[in-house]
């Protein structure tokens, strides 16, 4: 009848609905001799928190005074001034005016030979490209060739 009693309280533990008065009479109950076998496994739980109470330290806390670290305040005063520089140059390139002249050509002839620059330079720059490419596939054919895929 007993162990019907505990197995409830023990329900009612891993919830977290006891009391402490509870809990207590379940720290009693598994310290004791009279455990069925089914309940053995909760001894080592209440076992433990009995054992860790009886625990103190003996020993002399070494309580030492740490001087301050003059290289520690130099280092945060340095990453204050360098926080405080990016901090003021984001500001002023922030509040610079925007310059809306984006390269305006009015004369068409002008425009045309800028246009064609660009275009050919892009063109260089892709072509540079496809030529890479090619080293690609001639790889891919000798991968296939060896492992025959």
């Amino acid at each position: 009848m007993e162990h019907i009693n505990i197995e409830q309280l023990l329900e009612r533990y891993f919830e977290g609905e006891t009391s402490l008065a509870e809990e207590q009479t379940l720290k009693s109950y598994f310290s004791s001799k009279a455990v069925p076998a089914h309940l053995q496994q909760y001894i080592p739980l209440f076992g433990y928190q009995a054992n860790a109470q009886k625990e103190h330290y003996t020993g002399n806390p070494l309580l030492v005074a740490k001087r301050s670290n003059p290289k520690l305040w130099l280092s945060i005063a340095a990453s204050v001034v360098v926080m405080l520089g990016v901090s003021i140059y984001t500001f002023q390139a922030y509040n610079q005016p925007v310059n809306q002249d984006l390269g305006t050509i009015n004369d068409p002839e002008v425009a045309f030979r800028e246009t064609q620059k660009a275009l050919n330079m892009i063109s260089e720059h892709i072509n540079t490209g496809i030529h890479t490419v090619h080293y690609l596939e001639e790889y891919e054919q000798s991968k296939n060739k060896i492992f025959k895929n």
